[in-house]
């Protein structure tokens, strides 16, 4: 029987139960909302709603259901209920009878479904956490096996300027720091009880909410009980970090997928993070990497979805909100997958330090390098840009890298050019030059790196 029947003369219809129920969505809070129960039988006991034996043949109920759908997760989805709330509910009936209807006084489903989503959060959030840091450390270490391999660095898809491996691993540890530290900001300001509001106005019993929300493990409870029952900023915070986040592995995929293929071949995927194909035998596919990068759109539309669901609500509860967790769900799923896969791919990634050495000698990444020496000869760096320019229309019409120009060939785009311009163009000259924090120069990327690894310990 609903929770809500007795203002109804006749039974829903088949088609708006199937519409109305959201128990095969929302049987994944069971936990917290058995947790919940748990903590607010506590807390009607204090004010004189039950005795101590009715709460604890409650609690100890409570505790044996978490237990048996534990062990058997099938009895949810098999109950028929509307809800997870419902289940527990009538769970709990037939386990200690009529003492399970008294549960749910001062408590209704906008303040409870808004508990069991906050803590699911603050559960699901920090285990995204233990996965992003995996993910650091992953990139740490191949920073660190792979340091010194130079490689070209681009700008349009074009080479530009050498890099060190080690340099374009850390580019990434920043992108995913900055990915840790925005989910636990969002996961601070998740740090608020809602038990206790009510279905919109507050709970008619002279409860400590306070008391109450330290019981859940929650920093404080919420303020507004209008504010608290419509709220899914903690939703819509978590996608938009996710969607971040996996832009982040997308575009990492995307660099890998590029220096993976025949054309680059500056790595070596593992067997075990690649396919075939069922009709070209020599192929070996980097799906996992392209399939980060295809999860990253369902991500973006879950947050785009609870965005519009929520732009028009008013104040407070709407069954709009019901759609809230399907989406957020399959963006932890997703986010998850593709973290833990990420790391693995990297884990077993090697350079192919010849390919790379040779990209970057090969794309003039050195024509800054020479405009740069004539500007300490005392040429306007204008004109030193258009001199150089003028060597690489040369240089591309002869197939042949600058440091292989001799001197009278050179000096015959400008006569102050000596024979110390090529001490300037070798790669390791490039690299050493960007010595300046942040910069590729080896010694600043094994700073960097160690600076990062002392954090992490």
């Amino acid at each position: 029987m609903a929770l809500w029947g007795g203002r109804f003369s006749q039974e829903s219809s088949a088609l708006f139960k199937l519409f109305n129920d959201s128990l095969p969505v929302d049987y994944r809070l069971v936990e917290q909302d058995i947790v919940g129960s748990i903590a607010w039988a506590s807390a009607i006991t204090q004010v004189g709603i039950l005795s101590e034996d009715e709460c604890q043949k409650l609690q100890q109920a409570l505790k044996d259901l978490l237990v048996e759908v534990e062990d058997n997760p099938e009895l949810i989805l098999a109950s028929g209920a509307e809800d997870i709330h419902s289940f527990v509910e009538s769970s709990l009936i037939a386990k200690v009878g009529d003492l399970g209807k008294k549960l749910h006084t001062g408590r209704s489903r906008n303040d409870q479904v808004a508990t069991d989503l906050k803590l699911w959060c603050k559960k699901e959030g920090q285990q995204q956490l233990v996965l992003l840091k995996g993910l650091r450390r992953a990139l740490l270490d191949l920073a660190e096996r792979e340091l010194d391999a130079v490689m070209p660095g681009y700008t349009h898809l074009q080479r530009a300027q050498p890099v060190a491996f080690g340099h374009w691993c850390l580019a990434y540890v920043e992108m995913f720091e900055r990915d840790i530290s925005r989910l636990e900001d969002a996961l601070k300001r998740a740090d608020t009880c809602p038990l206790g509001t009510g279905a919109l106005a507050g709970t008619a019993y002279p409860m400590d909410r306070y008391k109450l929300a330290e019981s859940l493990g929650f920093a404080s409870p919420t303020l507004n009980s209008l504010d608290t029952v419509s709220d899914r900023d903690h939703v819509v915070e978590i996608c938009s970090d996710a969607s971040i986040s996996m832009m982040h592995l997308s575009r990492m995929a995307e660099d890998l997928i590029f220096f993976n293929s025949g054309e680059a071949g500056f790595i070596d995927l593992d067997d075990e993070v690649t396919s075939g194909s069922s009709l070209m035998p020599q192929k070996k596919n980097p799906d996992a990497l392209e399939l980060i990068r295809g999860k990253t759109g369902r991500v973006y539309g879950s947050l785009i979805g609870i965005l519009t669901t929520m732009k028009a609500l008013p104040l407070a509860y709407n069954k709009d909100m019901q759609e809230d967790k399907e989406g957020l769900f399959d963006v932890m799923d997703s986010w998850s997958i593709c973290l833990e896969m990420a790391a693995l791919v990297l884990s077993g990634l090697k350079v192919n330090r010849e390919n790379t050495l040779s990209a970057a000698q090969q794309g003039y990444a050195n024509s800054t390098e020479l405009a740069d020496y004539l500007v300490a000869k005392g040429m306007p760096f204008r004109e030193a840009h258009h001199v150089v320019g003028e060597v690489v229309v040369k240089a591309l019409s002869l197939k042949k890298p600058l440091e292989d120009f001799d001197l009278v060939e050179l000096q015959s785009f400008s006569d102050i050019i000596e024979r110390d311009v090529f001490d300037c163009l070798t790669i390791d000259s490039c690299l050493e030059k960007r010595e300046a924090l942040g910069g590729t120069a080896l010694p600043q990327v094994r700073a960097a790196l160690a600076a990062k690894l002392a954090a992490t310990e």
